[in-house]
């Protein structure tokens, strides 16, 4: 199918915004806040790697499992907890989740020692677990259809955002107040951040503030759809397949440098703990830009041509291969700096054409289990077992031999993109004809 015929079935079935264009803007700061205290949260605890390693006597591996734990226990939950959230209200979800996650990293503070730390982390990953989902779903149902790359971008920008002050803060607090208070303030963040989004944002004013009847049905919960037609629905067409796996094998660069980037400069650039989680922080920086820009750029090229997307997705991953290849290859000094924060930009710039390309796919009545699978994907795949692998191989040969090898998945990814793209326009053509069935005397809409 042409881009003409693409075309024709986007605007089908365009979605119009459901509630006042400032009110939308309203949610999405709350919801891009929550983001950011989510990430702070789970990625603080890079910043005290070195205090850690050095009180418990604890190995990289071990080091690791601390933060990949967090992205497995999210990568098992995301799934049915969006589903949940899709059935009986992401509002409250949302609300819980917060609170979960929040009083989680309060118990890593209060960790007396490694198998204790190692539960809270648990714990923190099970509040987190669908969070990027469900808020990803809010914030596209109240938006144009046309700006659901930038939107998803700019959503998960927020857990890159988090990411820099979490390990930037966490450095600071831990060098002059020890690293259990790190992990404290993250905690008061989070919970001062859900009592203001509890008061601000209800199910029924996203669900349109406007009062057509018709979009408000459009973002209720739907708690009569058969799981099994959900399923389904959610794992339909290999172009689907291909945006979910594509995304999460290119999260294994960024997953593992936001991880072992602190780390990397403490030993081979002889930084201090605070200092290296700064600067580790700006590199990160490189990739919430990125994430941004290249959502932007994939929706201005891609709003006439949506299987462009896939194109965009491609060159993005093969750039990061080239950047991060090159960058630990060299030495340390300036060159291999600046070759690492080209990767960065590029390193998570597929996610908001992995976003756009999944809500297309979908009705979106689903949204917030089509994005849970693209999340166990991101987390299992990429924030789980990149670093994961960094840290087996460190103790074996060496931190910056280890991040030789990461990013050849970047190459594994935008091979799966460029297969992806084939079957595109076959595959959104079906999305009009889909039906998530509910039970048979079911008032509710599909």
């Amino acid at each position: 199918m042409g881009t003409t015929s693409l075309d024709a079935i986007t605007d089908e079935h365009a979605d119009e915004p459901t509630v006042a264009r400032g009110y939308a803007w309203v949610v999405f700061a709350l919801t891009f806040a929550l983001m950011i205290s989510d990430f702070m949260s789970r990625q603080v605890l890079n910043a005290v790697f070195p205090d850690l390693k050095t009180e418990w006597l604890l190995t990289d591996l071990q080091l690791s499992l601390l933060s990949s734990v967090v992205a497995i226990s999210v990568a098992l939950l995301t799934l049915p907890l969006s589903i949940v959230a899709d059935r009986w209200g992401r509002v409250n979800c949302i609300v819980a989740m917060v609170l979960v996650w929040s009083l989680a990293t309060l118990g890593c503070a209060l960790a007396r020692n490694y198998e204790e730390l190692l539960a809270a982390r648990l714990l923190v990953g099970v509040g987190e677990a669908a969070y990027a989902s469900i808020g990803g779903a809010v914030v596209i149902s109240i938006f144009p259809r046309h700006m659901r790359a930038t939107l998803t971008a700019a959503m998960t920008s927020g857990g890159v955002f988090g990411s820099v002050f979490g390990v930037a803060l966490g450095g600071i607090v831990a060098r002059h107040m020890g690293w259990r208070w790190s992990f404290g303030v993250m905690a008061i963040v989070g919970v001062v951040l859900v009592v203001v989004y509890r008061i601000v944002v209800t199910e029924r004013r996203i669900g349109g503030a406007t009062g057509d009847a018709k979009a408000v049905e459009a973002n209720q919960p739907a708690s009569n759809l058969r799981i099994g037609a959900l399923m389904r629905s959610v794992f339909r067409g290999r172009s689907l397949k291909a945006a979910y796996l594509g995304n999460g094998i290119q999260l294994m660069s960024a997953g593992a440098l936001v991880v072992w980037l602190p780390s990397l400069f403490n030993r081979y650039y002889g930084m201090a703990l605070d200092k290296a989680g700064v600067t580790a922080a700006l590199f990160v920086l490189f990739a919430a830009l990125g994430m941004v820009v290249c959502g932007a750029v994939t929706d201005r090229l891609s709003r006439r041509a949506p299987d462009r997307a896939w194109l965009v997705a491609a060159c993005i991953a093969f750039g990061s291969f080239v950047a991060l290849t090159s960058a630990m290859a060299l030495g340390s000094g300036k060159a291999q700096l600046a070759l690492i924060g080209c990767g960065m930009f590029l390193s998570v710039g597929t996610m908001g054409a992995a976003g756009a390309i999944t809500a297309n796919l979908t009705p979106r009545s689903i949204h917030s289990s089509s994005f849970a699978v693209l999340a166990l994907a991101d987390n299992l795949i990429g924030f789980a077992s990149g670093p994961l692998l960094v840290g087996w191989l460190a103790d074996r040969v060496g931190l910056l031999s280890a991040l030789q090898w990461i990013p050849v998945a970047s190459v594994v990814a935008g091979i799966a993109f460029l297969l992806g793209r084939t079957t595109y326009a076959r595959d959104a053509s079906d999305v009009g004809e889909m039906q998530i069935d509910a039970p048979p005397h079911s008032t509710q809409p599909a």
